[in-house]
């Protein structure tokens, strides 16, 4: 299937701002665009009345979906939540998310496979609160949009959009409907990055001024894989874009660490691509495309207000292990991931510059262990088919968040501002690396600061 049938992305600034394809802008009307403000922060620490029991849909039942299914068997049986219905285009998918389900939950999903738009008929129901989206990225933001115009709560999975125009439209819809929007970024929710946070918040790092980051994972395989992505869908988003693809798995965490949106913020970024030569190499003498636009690095450097730096990186081409990196430096310690190290600072003197040994650094991860991880370690590493657990730690989350009636741990704004910065990235590239500046989805709220939620009780 061709490209064209996935994703209606144009060339050049329209796939950006919704303007003519090839349109150019002089610096004074893309600042002005990108400095619009759309929003007024009305979603910033909102809750809903409790839900005691979270009645949820799952659209997409494919690799995520069904692995997503799986974390709700404990939330189930406690009565927190209950899968009223799955979809998918494939009759064969809906019955796999639908045996999945067997002998968690008394009373089983109904299952829809009704075509392209069977999924509106999902969202629709009255017996559905919480909308989880594991769909191909191209449908995030149309599938959240129509769920949260029928009053639903929507948990999208990564990106939530990749249009500035759709990270506006969600906004706006969340704010005028007071529903919640969650990116589900499981990454957050990983037993490493909670531990540095933990530290940070216990103040083991000091001031805190840089970060390293990425989703670095050779993907090719999985890419002309006939089967692993529903026709290939991902493999044609790298045919004709050209940029950070994918930014939330590295960025989010290291958002936490910088109190990213509660008392700083993005202000710029600059981003470059290298040339591309290992996925060609992988489709050579195929009928699959044989020129790609994606570099197979991309390398992305963000500033905040507060004058910290990240760099975010994004390679699926390279054959090499896969990395998060997750470095964060401060005054007293660094961390570097992949393999896990942790550096406590002695002072200025030749003798210390070396990491902490295994007996100290596991003395560090047993001090600091996150509060998630205590209580809910054991269970979590259980469902080690959901990324080594953080995935059963997210949902749970989620979940207790909603039975609680309590604001969620990433808003509608997190998820909007980590999204934007696969555009805004593609934009930097195509104006030869230019600075562009962040739009400020929070109205300005992002200047007050304000605990993480993620580290409360």
């Amino acid at each position: 299937m061709k490209r064209s049938e996935f994703i209606k992305l144009s060339a050049g600034l329209g796939a950006f701002f919704s303007l003519p394809t090839g349109a150019q802008v002089s610096t004074d009307q893309l600042s002005e665009l990108l400095n619009e403000t759309k929003g007024t922060g009305s979603a910033v620490g909102l809750a809903v009345d409790p839900i005691p029991t979270v009645n949820v849909a799952v659209i997409g039942i494919g690799n995520r979906g069904k692995t997503l299914l799986d974390m709700f068997e404990l939330l189930i049986k406690n009565g927190q939540a209950n899968v009223s219905v799955i979809c998918d285009l494939s009759e064969e998918k809906v019955a796999e998310g639908f045996i999945a389900l067997a002998g968690k939950q008394t009373v089983l999903p109904d299952a829809i496979a009704e075509g392209p738009d069977g999924w509106k008929k999902v969202v629709e129901r009255e017996d559905v609160d919480l909308v989880v989206i594991c769909t191909p990225w191209e449908l995030h933001a149309e599938m959240a949009l129509y769920a949260m115009e029928q009053g639903k709560h929507v948990a999208s999975e990564v990106p939530a959009a990749y249009t500035l125009e759709d990270c506006w439209k969600i906004i706006q819809l969340a704010e005028e409907k007071q529903v919640h929007h969650i990116m589900l970024e499981n990454c957050c929710y990983n037993d490493e990055e909670l531990w540095v946070l933990q530290m940070i918040s216990e103040g083991v790092f000091g001031d805190l001024t840089h970060a390293e980051c990425a989703y670095i994972h050779d993907l090719r395989q999985l890419m002309i894989d006939e089967k692993y992505y529903h026709e290939r869908w991902r493999l044609y988003h790298h045919e004709d874009r050209n940029g950070n693809l994918y930014t939330t798995h590295g960025l989010g965490p290291v958002a936490m660490y910088f109190d990213i949106g509660r008392g700083d913020y993005f202000s710029h970024l600059v981003s470059m691509s290298s040339r591309e030569a290992a996925l060609s190499a992988a489709t050579a003498g195929t009928e699959l495309p044989q020129q790609f636009a994606q570099g197979d690095m991309n390398t992305t450097l963000i500033r905040t207000f507060g004058g910290k730096t990240i760099m975010l990186q994004f390679d699926t081409h390279t054959g090499r292990p896969y990395s998060r990196i997750n470095t964060v430096c401060g005054t007293k310690a660094v961390h570097q991931g992949y393999p896990s190290k942790l550096y406590i600072d002695h002072g200025p003197t030749w003798d210390w510059h070396q990491w902490v040994d295994e007996t100290t650094y596991q003395e560090y991860r047993e001090r600091y262990k996150h509060p998630f991880w205590k209580t809910m370690g054991d269970e979590a590493r259980a469902k080690s088919i959901g990324h080594g657990g953080m995935d059963f730690i997210m949902m749970w989350r989620l979940i207790d968040c909603l039975n609680k009636g309590l604001p969620l741990d990433l808003n509608v704004y997190d998820g909007m501002l980590w999204s934007a910065i696969t555009p805004l990235s593609e934009l930097s590239v195509a104006q030869n690396s230019a600075s562009i500046e962040v739009p400020d989805f929070t109205a300005g709220t992002w200047k007050v600061k304000r605990d993480l939620e993620i580290m409360r009780g």
